[in-house]
Parts: structure tokens; sequence; C-alpha cells
């Protein structure tokens, strides 16, 4: 039978999530309420919080200094085509490793998560001589390749921890009907962990959106996406901070308004298997 939580307690867990999700959600809409501000109301020594002249001058010299659309595109394309690519890698990786397991699976696993610890920087060399050779630098081709492939560990650790909650009986009366590997996978698993993989489609778009360092590194100005649309408003003439916040706005505003308007889905995948 299970213990009724007291109301104190139950009390004390909404004002420490609130509070967190209030502090978590502050830079936002700082961020949010400098974009409707002038340059000299967002660099006064003493800002207000609310704007005093509403403008949104900010966003006209957004678009005018940079083409937002643009950018925008090549973050799509980007985040959705390196998110299908690491599906597709992934799916029969995670498959292969939660069904059909050797001695050496779970060093396998640890090895592919060792690789997000380390530092980007550590190989940026050769991964940018790689793309000059190949004549990568600043296409989404290029781009929507090394996206992939960082994030492409988490894809296959999430996925198959997926698999793992599925029953194998399943999977083996589906064999003993006759049902090849591809009809397996495609026609068995994949609809039996859906909500697993929307989750992990949802998280790596927004993992690939947010990506920066291999963004600024490895594009100039055909390809670059919305986080070098942001970069390129830090000058050596200074920081605007109100088009810098209004850059900032135009470039994280999709991605909100997808995290939002999908989250009730991103919580059941990540519960996906939770209770037995």
């Amino acid at each position: 039978m299970a213990r009724s939580v007291p109301t104190a307690t139950k009390a004390g867990f909404t004002i420490a999530a609130w509070s967190i999700a209030l502090l978590l959600f502050a830079p936002i809409l700082w961020t949010i309420l400098t974009a409707f501000k002038t340059e000299a109301e967002a660099i006064a020594s003493s800002p207000t919080f609310l704007p005093q002249n509403f403008t949104l001058e900010n966003f006209v010299a957004v678009q005018g200094r940079s083409d937002y659309f643009k950018h925008a595109f090549n973050s799509i394309v980007v985040s959705v085509g390196s998110t299908l690519l690491g599906l597709i890698i992934g799916v029969p990786a995670a498959w292969a490793m939660a069904f059909a397991p050797t001695k050496r699976t779970k060093d396998v696993l640890m090895w592919m998560l060792s690789t997000k610890m380390m530092p980007a920087v550590g190989v940026l060399i050769p991964i940018y001589l790689i793309f000059r050779d190949l004549r990568l630098l600043d296409t989404l081709q290029g781009l929507t390749l090394i996206m992939t492939l960082i994030n492409l560990p988490i894809i296959i650790w999430m996925l198959y921890t997926y698999f793992k909650e599925i029953p194998v009986d399943i999977l083996e009366a589906a064999r003993m009907d006759g049902a090849e590997l591809y009809n397996e996978i495609v026609h068995v698993l994949v609809p039996m962990a859906v909500p697993g993989i929307a989750s992990t489609l949802l998280l790596n778009v927004i993992l690939a959106w947010n990506e920066a360092f291999w963004t600024i590194t490895l594009t100039s100005g055909r390809a670059g996406t919305l986080t070098a649309f942001i970069s390129s408003f830090s000058s050596p003439q200074g920081l605007f901070l109100a088009k810098l916040s209004a850059a900032s706005l135009l470039a994280i505003a999709p991605i909100l308004l997808m995290g939002w308007f999908s989250q009730k889905q991103l919580v059941r995948g990540l519960t996906f298997g939770a209770v037995k």
C-alpha cells in the first residue's frame, strides 16, 4: 500500500520546483526583455527590468545585417538531417547491443560514452584537416556529418536503454512467424519503441540546434547555422547587447516552441519503461 505524502512535504517540493524553474528561466526572460530595449537602455549602468522605450529596431537591424532565414534553414537541415542519419545508424546498432550482445558489448557502450567526455578542441586539428581535404568545410553535408558523429553515442545509448525494456519473447515470436531481420526491426521493434525513439529524436534535434563549437569552427558564411548567426554580433567595435539579445531570441525561439509543444512526448519517452 502506497504511503501518502504529507501536505507540507508536497508544498515544499512544489515551491522548490517552481524556484528552480524560475531560476533557469530568468536568463531567457532577461534576454527577451533586452531584445526590445534600445542599446542605451541595455548598456546602462543601472538597467531597468522592463523596456522603457519599447522598440523593434533591434530585430530590423539584425535581419539587415545577417540573413536570419538562411541561417534558420541551415539549422533545420543540419539538426533534422543529422538526427535522422543518426537514427538510421543507431537503431540497428542499439538492436544488436540489446538483443544480440557479446561479452564486449558493455565495453563498447562505455567507450562510445567516453568519447563525449573528451574536449572537442582535442580533435579539432585532425577533423579540420580531414574536412579540408574532403572539401566539406562550410558545407551543410560536412556540418550534418559532424553533428551525427558527435551525437551518435547519445542516440545509441538512449535507444539501447529503451530496447532493453522490450520483452525478447515478442521478437522471438516474430522470428517464429518467419519475420526476417529487417521486418523484425522495422515492423515489430520500432513501433513498440516509438515513445523512446521520439524522445531520442527530439533531444538530438535540440543538441544539434544548439551546437556552437563545430558550427563556428567549420563554417564561415554559406553553411552557418543560428549559433554562427548569434556569434556574428560580437565584434571588435563592441558588444551590442540589445541586438545580440534580439539575435539570440530569434535563434532560440523555434527550438523553445518545439520543446514546449512536444514536452509531453519528450517526458513520455524519457520515462519509457520506468514502470514494469
